[in-house]
C-alpha cells in the first residue's frame, strides 16, 4: 500500500513540473516580440542596436527638421541634446505631436534611419514621458517646469 502512495505522489509531482515547464514555456514564448526595450539617441550613438532589432526611441523632436513628405510619410529627428537619430514614419500622427515637443517611437533602424511603427506624442503640456525625462536629464538638458 505504501509504495502505491508513494508512485502516486511521484506521479503528481512529475505531472505538475511538466505542467509549470509547459507554462514558462508559453509565457517566453508570448513575450518573444511584446518586450521592446527604450532607447535615447545618446544610447544609440553608444550602442548600436542589433539588426533587425525592435525597441522604442524616445526624445525631443528636434526644430526645424520636420519634413512631411509625398502621402502620410514624415521625417523629423530625435534628440536628447547629445545626439541625433534620423526618424521616418508612415501613418498619422497624433494630433499633439510638433518640434520641441516629447515623443516616444517604436521600430527599428533601417541603416541610419529609425523607421517608427507607432509614434506617441505627450498628451497634455506638462506630460513628457519618464524615459526621455531621464535622458534629457542625463544630458543636462531637461529643466523641470514645476520647480
Amino acid at each position: 500500500m505504501k509504495s502505491l502512495k508513494k508512485k502516486r505522489r511521484i506521479q503528481i509531482i512529475v505531472a505538475a513540473l511538466i505542467a509549470l515547464i509547459l507554462a514558462v514555456g508559453l509565457i517566453g514564448y508570448g513575450f518573444r516580440d511584446g518586450i521592446n526595450l527604450y532607447r535615447s539617441p545618446s544610447q544609440m550613438a553608444s550602442e548600436p542596436p542589433a539588426p533587425g532589432e525592435v525597441f522604442r526611441l524616445g526624445g525631443l523632436v528636434e526644430e526645424g527638421t520636420l519634413q512631411r513628405g509625398a502621402g502620410e510619410t514624415v521625417s523629423f529627428r530625435v534628440t536628447d541634446g547629445g545626439a541625433s537619430v534620423p526618424v521616418r514614419f508612415t501613418g498619422v500622427l497624433p494630433d499633439l505631436f510638433a518640434e520641441s515637443q516629447g515623443m516616444i517611437g517604436t521600430g527599428r533602424m533601417e541603416g541610419e534611419t529609425f523607421v517608427a511603427s507607432e509614434i506617441l506624442a505627450k498628451h497634455d503640456e506638462n506630460y513628457m514621458p519618464r524615459e526621455v525625462i531621464d535622458s534629457l536629464k542625463a544630458q543636462g538638458v531637461y529643466e523641470d517646469p514645476n520647480s
